[in-house]
């Protein structure tokens, strides 16, 4: 759900829908990463991110959140399991043409976060992934966090995100579309509204401490119906829904929810808003 939203996961059962994952990736990384810019900037702002700031980010997909850290100063590193996506935040994060200082500053690792580990610990772990979308559910996190925690130091600040209210999130209406869909594959790690308590838990079960959150207003905005199709593709969430029917079934009734969030031009705007906290190691 991480703008969101945002990891391209194939279904946990049922046979996983022919895309094109180089094409997925590129939908991703040109129509939807951009959706959560504005939740990325909050957090750098609140934690102040700058030079002295070692970044860890948690499924960090094509880079887009290291690249704004990195802007600021930030060394920065990537991990994440989806090699299309990897391959176009090392584009971003790692030209041909960068200099020492620029190759010192930023690493992509495609695995998991063990093997992210550097001599210096982190400053800042991020999980901008929303709670409730694939990776981003309580216990897959849990376990990305069970391996990141280590690598940062004491009084580290740690990053979890999750989807603010329904009623202000005008994208639940659509997301419900690839819950309903999927339904017939129950447990198939498609989208879900995050509960209130949902990030005080994880990072509770974590064994952190909560120093703080905030809400950013993450507005959808798309060119036309077909590019918020594809945005919202992009993020795997309708994957099950495509298993549990077909393609065919998934396009209708996808555009059929963005009708009402469509404007007289022709663009899609969606109002949501997304909740974040901060949380300390120990």
């Amino acid at each position: 759900m991480t703008p969101t939203l945002v990891r391209q996961h194939p279904p946990r059962t049922g046979a996983a829908p022919r895309v094109d994952p180089r094409v997925r990736a590129r939908d991703w990384s040109e129509i939807q990463e951009r959706m959560l810019v504005p939740l990325y900037e909050a957090v750098y702002e609140r934690l102040d991110v700058g030079p002295a700031t070692r970044v860890l980010g948690l499924g960090c997909g094509s880079g887009l959140a290291l690249l704004m850290a990195a802007s600021r100063g930030a060394k920065v590193t990537g991990v994440d399991t989806c090699a299309d996506r990897l391959d176009l935040a090392r584009e971003r994060l790692l030209p041909e043409d960068r200099d020492a200082h620029t190759r010192d500053a930023a690493r992509i690792v495609h695995g998991t976060p063990a093997q992210a580990a550097r001599a210096d610990a982190y400053t800042v772990v991020t999980a901008f992934e929303p709670i409730g979308c694939l990776f981003g559910d309580a216990e897959g996190l849990g376990d990305l966090l069970a391996e990141a925690v280590p690598l940062a130091g004491r009084g580290a600040a740690v990053v979890l995100s999750g989807w603010g209210p329904p009623e202000r999130c005008a994208t639940t209406s659509v997301l419900r579309v690839a819950a309903k869909l999927a339904e017939p594959l129950r447990g198939t790690g498609t989208w879900r509204p995050t509960d209130r308590d949902d990030l005080e838990r994880v990072a509770a079960r974590a064994g952190l401490r909560p120093d703080g959150s905030g809400r950013v207003a993450c507005p959808f905005g798309y060119a036309d119906g077909g590019s918020a199709v594809r945005g919202l593709k992009s993020t795997g969430l309708f994957d099950p829904a495509v298993t549990a029917t077909d393609q065919a079934q998934v396009d209708k009734e996808l555009a059929e929810a963005l009708h009402p969030y469509q404007r007289p031009d022709g663009t899609v705007w969606m109002p949501n808003v997304f909740r974040y906290l901060v949380a300390r190691t120990p």
